[in-house]
């Protein structure tokens, strides 16, 4: 009986040791099979690779106060001191992230535009002086410069390759907190129509604050996609002060890369200039639309697209093959081209369709007195 017991179990026994290898080893969670620690997800590899290339950035500027009412009083005026100054210092914070080992800082425009001292706080403690190398307020990118050895500048990313539902991480300093991590994902991309004249932003949902300005967008494997910059908040908390509500944006990495180059080689941003004015139209056929047109309104004398051969009341249907989708699409897309590139056109004039060649020129003129409508 004993003897026919022991060869029954065999089986048995056999049955529970495959199915603990297998809970083990494909269908537990690695740390779960044992008695060890449990691995949950984890992005400090990525927050401990982006930091050091985040710094905090303070700035001091001296602004003229204006005489009270009071001081407009002859009889008041009298018990103020004369050498009373008429100035005051306005003090600001922002954030910065290091480009290049040569000191190089990325920073939004308007976390330093007007400063009269600027101060780089590192995440090792140490801080210096900066200066300005170059600014584009149509993008709200600025460029400094730090002397200082040892830095660590931050790992590129490709933000063409960003798609909606990544993982992305804010880092910066949110409120003068100090440096911060907030996390979330893309809520979308190329969004545009709401601050600056070149525009394609990331939205995220990752908590971003004032103070966030000017800093780090990165993936999860702590590259970088963007330059954190607005805070998108409704009339009611703009009112109340500007907090993260959950949509926050970030200009392309990819851009900011073509600005910085400029910046550092030029000392100012050269952009494609097609010279012509347009206004977005609705393409309709016999079932609805069929999709976006641009048409010509005026042309510049002796600019690149009259030089092409367009003319007003062309419809503009695709540049080098791609289908225009939006007008200050159109005009980014243009303005990142260089003097000297060459440009398909593809237009209809009456009841024809006209293939045109045209040679980019150089945009001499403020991209903000051209308006969103003169690429």
């Amino acid at each position: 009986m004993l003897s026919w017991l022991r060869v029954a179990a065999w089986p048995v026994i056999a049955g529970v040791l495959a199915a603990l290898l297998i809970l083990e080893h494909w269908v537990l969670p690695s740390g779960e099979a044992g008695n060890g620690p449990r691995e949950v997800d984890s992005y400090a590899a990525a927050v401990q690779a982006a930091t050091p290339a985040v710094v905090n950035i303070y700035t001091r500027k001296v602004v003229p106060t204006r005489a009270g009412r009071l001081l407009n009083d002859p009889f008041w005026r009298q018990f103020v001191p004369r050498n009373q100054p008429r100035q005051r210092i306005e003090q600001s914070l922002g954030s910065g992230v290091i480009f290049s080992a040569d000191g190089h800082i990325v920073t939004n425009n308007h976390v330093i535009d007007g400063a009269d001292a600027i101060q780089v706080l590192l995440g090792d403690g140490r801080n210096a002086a900066a200066r300005i190398l170059g600014s584009d307020p149509a993008t709200d990118l600025a460029l400094l410069k730090i002397d200082l050895p040892d830095l660590t500048p931050i790992a590129l990313g490709n933000s063409a390759d960003a798609r909606v539902g990544d993982v992305v991480l804010a880092i910066g300093n949110p409120l003068g907190f100090g440096q911060s991590v907030t996390q979330g994902i893309i809520s979308g991309l190329e969004r545009y129509g709401l601050e600056g004249v070149y525009e394609s932003y990331i939205q995220t949902d990752a908590i971003i604050h004032q103070g966030n300005s000017g800093g780090a967008l990165v993936d999860s494997q702590g590259r970088l996609l963007g330059i954190n910059t607005l805070i998108y908040t409704s009339d009611q908390q703009a009112a109340a002060g500007a907090t993260g509500i959950g949509i926050g944006l970030a200009i392309p990495v990819d851009l900011a890369r073509f600005v910085v180059g400029d910046l550092i080689e030029y000392g100012r941003v050269i952009r494609g200039w097609l010279g012509v004015q347009v206004e977005p139209r609705l393409l309709r056929g016999d079932d609805g639309p069929t999709g976006q047109a641009l048409v010509v309104t005026a042309v510049a004398e002796g600019g690149p697209a009259q030089k092409a051969g367009l003319q007003p009341g062309d419809v503009i249907t695709h540049f080098n093959g791609e289908p225009v989708e939006d007008v200050r699409r159109s005009m980014y897309d243009i303005a990142l081209l260089r003097p000297g590139d060459s440009l398909g056109i593809t237009a209809i004039r009456g009841s024809q369709t006209v293939d045109l060649r045209a040679v980019v020129g150089a945009q001499t003129q403020s991209p903000g007195t051209a308006g969103p409508s003169a690429p």
